[in-house]
């Protein structure tokens, strides 16, 4: 149930000041330290943004798709890192339980993940399988009431500080693809799981990912979400939900970048002026303002769509790949506009110029949504 205006203006309004007094005077603190301080992440559990996503039952916000992309457009006005750090409780980590879950299942595990006392992570990418999400080979092997799980898992987000894996694994080894998947919530504590060291990656410090191991793990047959086989639909659900979350991630970050770089350019002085007096500065400025404002656009079109129930799953890979793309398009000519200084690390534009590019790679290649969307195109074409 959609909140009423003065309640959602009250929260996004919170939600901008936290990113402006708060989060960004920390920003090159937490890329230098590459972690953001507990007592942030503190905050951020007080003012409920590791549930935004979780139903009002379990103690989240039961914030809808539309709802959820603006307060992400607010958190986008700060380095990606600050909402990568409840990104997962309020997405991949936690939707396969909230679409398909049971309801003993949403009792035990919900709360604490909207609480942010479970830390959760979305354990599909493998070595071997990362576009082609359906060929996992992770087992997951029945034994009397149980599963058996074997396998590793890269380039998990917040794996380090996981409670909890939503694990993708194969329960029937004659099925080649998707259909022999399923999914399973496991625990961090259970014997046989382990995690790799964080990887250094090129951005977004302070956001960990890792490889994560299962070693003989047991798994109650409780803790599978939905019936065998399905994991690979609970897996493709998630992702529509979550290239959207992504679309507005995308969108905050471009906004942000516009508004520096709209400040810097008349502050700036060449040729006895302000170089935001130059049309050839104006012509980028625009085209970035045009592009951020298209993808806004359609993230909020394909938000409201999901709301009212309508399969999204084209609108969601072309958001997620227009705004992707038109954000490492932005931040590419903020460094331009900066010139020298965009290139130094005073400013932080090219810390978000390293910060934006893993956003055409995760949760679906800008290549993988080029395909999703002529598959729907073909799969509608005549009704």
């Amino acid at each position: 149930m959609a909140l009423d205006l003065d309640t959602r203006e009250q929260l996004l309004d919170t939600v901008r000041r936290f990113v402006t007094e708060r989060l960004r005077p920390l920003e090159a603190q937490v890329a230098e330290q590459d972690e953001v301080p507990e007592d942030v992440l503190g905050e951020m559990r007080a003012m409920g943004l590791y549930g935004i996503s979780i139903p009002a039952e379990y103690g989240g916000l039961d914030l809808n798709m539309e709802e959820e992309v603006l307060l992400i457009f607010e958190m986008g006005h700060t380095s990606p890192a600050f909402r990568s750090a409840f990104g997962t409780n309020v997405g991949i980590g936690s939707q396969g339980l909230v679409m398909h879950g049971n309801a003993e299942q949403k009792a035990k595990w919900l709360p604490g993940i909207a609480s942010g006392d479970f830390i959760t992570s979305f354990a599909l990418t493998e070595p071997e399988a990362g576009s082609d999400s359906g060929s996992v080979q992770t087992r997951a092997d029945l034994d009397g009431g149980e599963y058996v799980l074997n396998g590793a898992k890269r380039f998990i987000t917040n794996a380090d500080k996981a409670h909890l894996f939503t694990v993708m694994a194969r329960t029937d080894q004659s099925k080649k693809g998707g259909s022999g998947v399923s999914a399973f919530v496991v625990e961090r504590d259970r014997p046989g799981v382990s995690v790799g060291k964080p990887e250094k990656k090129m951005g977004q410090q302070g956001a960990k990912i890792c490889e994560v191991y299962f070693d003989n793990v047991r798994v109650p047959a409780f803790n599978r979400i939905g019936e065998e086989g399905q994991g690979f639909k609970v897996a493709m659900q998630v992702l529509d939900r979550g290239r959207l979350h992504i679309s507005a991630m995308c969108v905050g970050v471009a906004e942000r970048l516009i508004d520096d770089c709209v400040a810097y350019a008349a502050e700036r002085k060449q040729f006895g002026q302000p170089i935001g007096s130059f049309q050839l500065i104006q012509g980028m400025l625009a085209d970035m303002k045009t592009e951020c404002l298209a993808a806004r656009a359609l993230a909020l079109e394909t938000a409201r769509k999901r709301d009212e129930g309508k399969n999204i799953s084209l609108e969601a890979a072309a958001s997620k790949y227009f705004a992707s793309e038109m954000v490492g398009r932005v931040a590419d000519k903020a460094v331009q506009i900066f010139g020298g200084a965009g290139y130094v690390t005073d400013h932080g534009i090219e810390r978000f110029y390293r910060d934006v590019r893993i956003f055409r790679i995760y949760e679906g290649t800008s290549q993988i949504q080029q395909v999703v969307i002529a598959r729907e195109m073909q799969k509608n074409a005549g009704k």
